[in-house]
């Protein structure tokens, strides 16, 4: 038996609204930076979103560069999963789980390819690279103050 609100109109059921919100989600798929062709990454895929003009800046200061991609406003370098753990990446980079990225309507371009089969800049120095140019004090150097008693 269908409930009918005062103005006549029927209200919406539980499961309309589920199908509702999932085409909502539909609209706006996650956008996933590519493992390039003849690529592999063993160590599954994080990247890590910095700013355009700071990018410019990161790039000659990194040893060895893996795949970066680019959008008119962020560059994404791949990094290997977990590459966040214990880590806070300085603002304004943005860390990105699974190499998505958010609000995209297309996959970035791919600006630098690894010359390697792995799409990996190492995150070390590229954290590294990000803590000097944003004056940002790395973790671990961070003083730890003791418990007051």
């Amino acid at each position: 038996m269908a409930m009918r609100a005062a103005s006549g109109i029927r209200p919406l059921g539980l499961d309309t609204m589920v199908r509702l919100q999932r085409g909502r989600r539909g609209a706006g798929t996650p956008v996933r930076l590519p493992v390039p062709d003849g690529m592999t990454a063993p160590l599954g895929c994080d990247a890590v979103a910095v700013p355009a003009l700071l990018a410019q800046q990161v790039l000659p200061r990194l040893p060895r560069v893996g795949c970066v991609y680019a959008d008119e406003t962020h560059w994404w370098w791949i990094v290997p999963s977990d590459s966040d753990y214990a880590l806070e990446w300085p603002a304004p980079a943005r860390y990105a789980t699974g190499a998505v990225v958010p609000g995209a309507a297309d996959v970035p371009g791919l600006l630098h390819r690894s010359d390697g089969t792995v799409p990996y800049t190492p995150p070390i120095p590229l954290y590294l690279a990000l803590c000097r140019l944003t004056n940002t004090t790395p973790t671990w150097s961070r003083t730890v103050g003791a418990q007051a008693q």
